[in-house]
């Protein structure tokens, strides 16, 4: 069991955890290829910072999310992972992203994604 990372300031937020919202979180925040001990390890989140927030960009979003959340499939810790998009105001898109891990139980994450 790993502290749980708190996705507002990003230090640990104190109990420890036994889901998968730190694996979430980090493949969501962390820009690919931007940690030196696992190069795909993250999203490509980041480059729609500069985009017109456009229904393409939403749809983008949403595949940068589930391809970054991908490896949880491939290595068995997770069944199945949705994520839709939700416009937030001028500039800003929140992910939801529902993940039902190996056991069954289904877990609901949000993440905010920083449009121009």
């Amino acid at each position: 069991m790993d502290p749980l990372l708190d996705p507002a300031t990003g230090d640990y937020a104190g109990p420890a955890t036994d889901t998968l919202a730190n694996a979430v979180y980090l493949r969501l925040m962390t820009p690919l290829g931007g940690w030196w001990a696992d190069p795909s390890l993250g999203s490509r989140l980041h480059l729609l910072a500069r985009s017109k927030h456009t229904s393409r960009v939403d749809l983008l979003a949403c595949q940068y999310a589930e391809q970054a959340l991908s490896p949880l499939l491939a290595d068995g810790r997770a069944r199945s992972v949705d994520v839709s998009a939700r416009r937030q105001g001028k500039g800003r898109l929140l992910l939801s992203v529902a993940v039902v891990e190996s056991g069954g139980r289904q877990r609901h994450f949000q993440h905010q994604v920083r449009i121009a």
